[in-house]
């Protein structure tokens, strides 16, 4: 189990024995895809990894609109300053496709914390960064053009998860006009609109429910 948790830039310090002890503190589990993980409000009982596959980070409107806040890929975490806080999930979070985890519970976490002080420093960098990345968003949805919103996510998204193809930049997932909409606060018929848009000017199209970025430099005058 070692030489996989190694993949995981959070364990990347650690030596074969340390990911040795570590591996006696996790589980591994499948969520088929649109499972809730957790649900807002809920305490806070464990902290993830994402082993494989996707997961959305969502919260609801007044109205019931869905929000999506982040995308987290393989590799990545989640969750993890509800539980070294204490207070509840601030948003919810689903699968977005079938998707394995690793599970660390909350008091195992606390224990690895003490014992493995440089995860807390990774930890601490990665909240930091993703707490800017929040403020950014949200400060977007509040004052920018909806076309500004929309090329700035596919340029983070590109960023993220983006492959070189002749074609241009692969946005490597699927990715609904619903779900630009929701992470950028707007209706799916403006997102319809928008990415049409998009593609009449030749910036971006679509292959097999993926984007590729067609002419990035361009895409990105939208938002700069």
């Amino acid at each position: 189990m070692a030489d996989w948790l190694r993949k995981f830039e959070l364990f990347s310090d650690l030596d074969d024995e340390e990911l040795k002890e570590l591996s006696k503190y996790i589980k591994v589990e499948k969520y088929p895809k649109k499972s809730t993980i957790f649900h807002e409000g809920s305490q806070p009982d464990s902290f993830y990894l994402i082993k494989s596959g996707r997961v959305k980070i969502i919260k609801y409107s007044n109205e019931g609109k869905e929000l999506i806040l982040e995308i987290i890929s393989e590799g990545e975490f989640f969750g993890a300053v509800a539980v070294m806080k204490g207070f509840p999930y601030p948003a919810s979070a689903i699968a977005m496709e079938d998707t394995e985890l690793v599970r660390i519970s909350r008091a195992s976490l606390m224990k690895l914390l003490d014992r493995f002080p440089q995860l807390m420093m990774r930890l601490a960098m990665d909240i930091g960064e993703r707490m800017r990345g929040s403020q950014e968003m949200l400060k977007n949805i509040a004052l920018e053009r909806v076309e500004s919103r929309i090329a700035s996510l596919l340029a983070k998204l590109a960023s993220k998860m983006g492959k070189e193809t002749s074609d241009g930049i692969l946005i490597d997932m699927r990715l609904t006009k619903q779900d630009i909409a929701d992470m950028v606060g707007t209706t799916v018929e403006t997102s319809i609109r928008t990415m049409s848009k998009f593609k009449n000017k030749g910036l971006v199209k679509e292959e097999k429910g993926r984007i590729i970025i067609t002419d990035p430099e361009t895409l990105s005058e939208l938002y700069e």
